[in-house]
């Protein structure tokens, strides 16, 4: 399932048109997935989600065409005998190499653009182009050993190590598995991913498809939305009066003085009891901030 698909199955769920995500994940992955819903699509820009947290098995033994275990193998050298051979020291080292902040290509096989052309699109064509690298950050990478074991042994002779990732926005993990493989002279491609979260948004607090589908149909669905402005939580707020409300649903500047914001910080402007009118960007030259999207009309 991909997730224009989710918001597919959102859409028929809620039966609500408008409703967008604010991160695409790839098909063979689960996990979270924000999805914003009439208004609030207004928000994404300013929703804060651009660290992710991953946790991901990585198959050592041979590399594919897509470096997740939906392509083809290209790399196949006598990997039965040499994935025995890997070490936790060298595990460890290879990880380590892999923290902080890089430059990383991305892959073929993803939807990110070039010239208004999908790469996979190139891929399946069997085109490869140059891509430039993007700027990433891998603020944690860890091993994560399961049943008191570092590495399991699949049958096939190659060998599965779960991690854990937490990166910055852009950031492929297949790309990762495979840059990781290299550090230990094997071809390796992800077996799984799951989405831990995003942002502030956590697994434990998601909502199955199959979950929103009962909700729906007990009329309970609507206790399940997080407001506008809880969303923005992470956002410093002003709590408005009854005139600076008329002002704001008008578009009109908002004087606003403090010592604490840089122009471009984004702010949240409440009403009297709390709910959210709209968000707006600080000028600390002029001291004021300029309404950016308004949620609510005159």
């Amino acid at each position: 399932m991909s997730s224009h698909d989710v918001v597919a199955r959102v859409r028929k769920i809620i039966a609500t048109r408008r409703v967008g995500h604010t991160g695409t994940l790839d098909p063979f992955a689960t996990g979270v997935l924000v999805v914003m819903v009439g208004k609030a699509t207004r928000l994404m820009q300013f929703l804060g989600v651009a660290e992710k947290e991953y946790e991901a098995v990585i198959r050592l033994g041979y590399a594919t065409d897509t470096g997740d275990f939906t392509g083809k193998r290209v790399s196949e050298n006598e990997f039965h005998v040499r994935t025995q051979s890997i070490r936790q020291e060298d595990i460890e080292v290879a990880i380590q190499s892999l923290r902080g902040e890089m430059d990383q290509t991305p892959p073929m096989y993803s939807a990110k653009k070039v010239k208004g052309q999908k790469l996979y699109e190139l891929a399946r064509r069997g085109e490869e182009i140059e891509r430039a690298t993007v700027r990433i950050t891998i603020s944690a990478f860890e091993s994560i050993g399961r049943d008191g074991r570092l590495l399991k042994e699949n049958e096939d002779g190659t060998r599965d190590l779960a991690v854990r990732v937490v990166c910055s926005a852009g950031t492929y993990v297949r790309t990762l598995a495979e840059d990781f493989g290299k550090r230990l002279g094997l071809g390796a491609h992800l077996a799984e991913l799951r989405r831990t979260r995003a942002g502030a948004f956590k697994i434990e607090d998601a909502n199955t498809l199959d979950q929103l589908t009962e909700l729906a149909e007990s009329g309970l669905l609507a206790q399940e939305f997080i407001s506008p402005d809880a969303t923005l939580a992470h956002l410093p707020a002003v709590d408005l009066s009854l005139d600076d409300v008329r002002r704001v649903m008008t578009g009109l500047n908002l004087p606003c003085e403090s010592t604490g914001w840089l122009t471009g910080q984004a702010v949240r402007l409440r009403d009297e009891s709390g709910e959210l009118m709209a968000v707006g960007i600080y000028d600390e030259a002029l001291k004021l901030v300029h309404p950016q999207v308004v949620l609510v009309s005159a």
